[in-house]
């Protein structure tokens, strides 16, 4: 197999220790452990007490069933055996696609989207049918161009909600459009869900998971984005088919074997407390969102896109030139670091993360202000 190199991972790991305002992170600020266990009414050293009992063995092969169980809770239909521990979001990915997908398959996955959910089955050989995701659409599906895609056969339908670069959401109402598309082909769908659970607090529709909506729908998230917690590398597949499910047991004994009992133990503390982490990351998300509309209303150079969930959003670019050669120019000149839109695919924007210290958004802001004042060559 030919695997192409993943644009946004190339890009971050070659210059994000470079950054003094890293502003291409889509994590909410990050919890220390010391943070953690300190949360609510037990004590620090309680928690330390438990974890410093805890036998390292392998553990429960799917992973600990009280963070399943606490995991399963998130949605309405789903049991602690239909969930499996994986290592992030992105192994949860790679071990259901590699379990469906075989050379020949055709597959619709959205554009702009996050590369792992197209690259990957296009390694595998499978035939990648894209349905566009448009500015002028607000980045938004157009579903006869999906049902065309989509024809009779289809194997899987990928797609990441809220989409990641644009932090556009699918609506309950869009979803149930894509689920009756997936099964009049007899398609499963897959749907990264990373950053389902933080939202603007404009947002107050519940959308549902792809697992709770359908028969052959996968679900895959992480406590990475919204959780403050992507050190611990804590993700999971969840589906209500028990075939699913029994499939990708299948290859993760080939490739994982077990999740960590450690992290799965201390996974299980954060879920606990999961509401109070939460609480103070949609705060941070409203915040940082009205700092970068209020920075973008007065700015020539940029114009910033809303998301509607997630921690991901674009900035329109009004500027002459290439999104990395403008990025790579502004890190030497800024320190500031974003993602240019060309990572995915879409020129004339970058993404920016909205859920990082409000501090270092705030510099960095002023910062790519200052970048492009004095720079007329920048605009169009």
């Amino acid at each position: 197999m030919n695997f192409p190199p993943f644009a946004l991972e190339k890009w971050q790991n070659k210059y994000s220790k470079e950054a003094k305002y890293n502003l291409a992170d889509t994590c909410a600020d990050p919890l220390t452990l010391k943070q953690l266990l300190s949360l609510g009414d037990t004590t620090l050293d309680e928690q330390l007490s438990l974890l410093l009992e805890q036998k390292l063995d392998y553990g429960e092969i799917q992973g600990l069933s009280l963070l399943r169980r606490l995991i399963a809770e998130q949605y309405s239909s789903l049991t602690e055996d239909q969930i499996i521990m994986m290592n992030g979001a992105a192994s949860a990915n790679a071990l259901a696609i590699i379990s469906l997908v075989e050379p020949g398959d055709r597959v619709v996955a959205f554009h702009p989207s996050y590369q792992q959910l197209y690259a990957l089955p296009h390694s595998l050989q499978a035939e990648v049918r894209f349905v566009p995701l448009r500015p002028e659409n607000h980045f938004q599906p157009d579903l006869e161009e999906l049902r065309s895609a989509a024809a009779p056969g289809t194997k899987l339908i990928l797609l990441n909600n809220p989409n990641n670069p644009t932090g556009t959401l699918l609506s309950g109402v869009v979803l149930d459009d894509i689920v009756s598309i997936a099964r009049s082909c007899g398609a499963y769908i897959l749907c990264d869900e990373i950053g389902m659970r933080l939202r603007p607090g404009t947002v107050t529709e519940r959308i549902p998971s792809i697992a709770d909506l359908y028969e052959r729908g996968i679900a895959t998230s992480s406590m990475s984005k919204v959780l403050s917690l992507a050190g611990l590398r804590i993700g999971w597949i969840a589906s209500a088919d028990q075939n699913i499910i029994h499939t990708c047991m299948k290859l993760r004994d080939y490739t994982t074997v077990s999740s960590s009992v450690l992290t799965d133990r201390i996974g299980a503390i954060a879920m606990a407390k999961q509401d109070i982490i939460l609480g103070k990351n949609r705060e941070l998300l409203r915040n940082n969102l009205a700092l970068l509309k209020e920075w973008s209303d007065a700015e020539e150079a940029y114009t910033f896109v809303p998301p509607q969930g997630g921690t991901a959003a674009l900035l329109q670019l009004h500027a002459a030139g290439q999104s990395e050669s403008f990025c790579k120019q502004l890190l030497q000149e800024t320190g500031v670091l974003l993602v240019p839109g060309s990572t995915f695919g879409l020129e004339g924007y970058a993404r920016i993360g909205c859920a990082g210290k409000t501090d270092t958004l705030k510099q960095g802001l002023a910062a790519m202000s200052k970048f492009v004042r004095h720079r007329p060559r920048y605009y169009k």
